[in-house]
C-alpha cells in the first residue's frame, strides 16, 4: 500500500511539473475571430510551426481581461493583451479592484499600439461621445479590453448602463449589427487598419467619434491610456484626424513557462517581425527599446535573459 501511495506521489509530481512548465505545447489565448489579437497568435503560431523550436495552439477567448484571468488560473500558457488591463489586473486596480489583483503572468514584449474606436453610421445623428445617451451601443465582448475601455470611456462623459443601452457583441456581430441598424453605435479597441472596421466601412458609410480634451486628460489621469490620433484616410470615406485615447499591446505568459521557453519565443518575435507586421493588420513596430516601453508589470526571466544579451535591463518579478 506504501509502495502505491508512493508511486501515486509520483505520479502526481511529474504531472503538476508538467503542467507548471506550460508542457511540450503553449496554450495561447486568442481572442475572438475578426480582432488584431487573434490574428497575431495564429501568425506567431504559423511561424512557430515553420521554424520547429516551439509548438504552440491558440484558443479562442474573450478577450484581454479574460486572457488575464486565465493566465492566472494556469489555463493559458501565452496571451496578447492590453497593458492597461495587465498592469490593472496585476495590481488589482480600477475594474480590478473588487476581485483583487491577478498574479502569476509576466511579460515578453510590447508589440503594437492599441487606439479606442467609437464607430456609428455615416447617416447616424451621433456626433459626440454625448450623443450616446439612449442608444444602444455594443461595447465589446464580456471579459474583453474593449469592454472595458468602453465603460470607462462612457464613465468620463457621465454616462452608465442606465443611461446607454449596452450590448455585448463580438467584433464581427457588432459590425454586421452595426452595418443592419439594429445598434447605434460600436466600440472596438484595436490597432490601426483594423480589419473589421476596414471591411465595415465598404459595406456601409461609417464615421468615427472622437474623444474631447477635457476627457482625454480625464481618463490618462485615472488609467494608463495615452494620446492618440486616428489619421485622416485610416479607414475608407474617413476625411478627417480623429482624437482618442489608445493603449499598447503586450505579449504576457503565464510564468510557470520554463526561461528558455521563453527566451525562445521572445527571439522567434523579434527575428519574424517584419512577417508579423506583414500578416497583421496593425502597425506592429518591434524594436528593442519600443519593445518594452509602456509596459508596466514585471518582465518574465527568459525575455529578461534575452534583452540582457542585447543590452537592455528590465524588471523581473521576484
Amino acid at each position: 500500500m506504501k509502495k502505491l501511495l508512493a508511486l501515486l506521489i509520483a505520479l502526481m509530481t511529474v504531472l503538476l511539473c508538467s503542467c507548471s512548465s506550460g508542457g511540450e505545447t503553449i496554450r495561447f489565448g486568442a481572442a475572438g475571430t475578426g480582432g488584431i489579437y487573434n490574428e497575431a497568435a495564429n501568425s506567431i503560431k504559423s511561424i512557430a510551426d515553420a521554424d520547429g523550436t516551439l509548438k504552440i495552439e491558440t484558443k479562442t477567448t474573450a478577450g484581454s481581461a479574460a486572457n488575464v484571468r486565465l493566465l492566472s488560473q494556469n489555463y493559458l500558457d501565452a496571451a496578447i493583451v492590453q497593458s492597461d488591463i495587465a498592469h490593472d489586473a496585476f495590481n488589482g486596480e480600477n475594474n480590478f479592484e473588487k476581485s483583487g489583483s491577478l498574479d502569476g503572468y509576466s511579460a515578453v514584449v510590447g508589440m503594437f499600439t492599441e487606439a479606442c474606436h467609437i464607430v456609428v453610421r455615416k447617416d447616424s445623428d451621433i456626433n459626440s461621445v454625448d450623443d450616446l445617451l439612449g442608444k444602444t451601443v455594443s461595447i465589446g465582448e464580456e471579459e474583453s479590453g474593449s469592454e472595458l475601455n468602453a465603460k470607462q470611456i462612457l464613465s468620463a462623459y457621465g454616462l452608465n448602463s442606465k443611461m446607454v443601452k449596452e450590448k455585448n457583441l463580438n467584433y464581427a456581430d457588432a459590425a454586421k449589427q452595426l452595418q443592419n441598424g439594429e445598434i447605434d453605435a460600436a466600440f472596438f479597441t484595436l490597432g490601426l487598419n483594423a480589419t473589421v472596421v476596414e471591411e465595415l466601412s465598404k459595406q456601409c458609410d461609417i464615421k468615427l467619434i472622437g474623444i474631447d480634451d477635457a476627457a482625454v486628460k480625464k481618463l490618462k489621469n485615472t488609467y494608463s491610456y495615452i494620446d492618440c490620433k486616428i489619421p485622416k484616410n485610416t479607414y475608407n470615406g474617413q476625411s478627417d484626424e480623429v482624437g482618442t485615447v489608445a493603449v499598447k499591446a503586450v505579449l504576457i505568459v503565464n510564468d510557470r513557462l520554463s526561461v528558455e521557453q521563453v527566451k525562445k519565443l521572445t527571439q522567434l518575435v523579434f527575428d519574424n517581425a517584419q512577417e508579423l507586421q506583414l500578416t497583421v493588420s496593425a502597425d506592429v513596430d518591434i524594436t528593442l527599446e519600443k519593445a518594452v516601453e509602456g509596459v508596466k508589470i514585471p518582465f518574465h526571466k527568459g525575455a529578461a535573459e534575452y534583452y540582457s544579451e542585447r543590452g537592455i535591463t528590465v524588471k523581473t518579478a521576484g
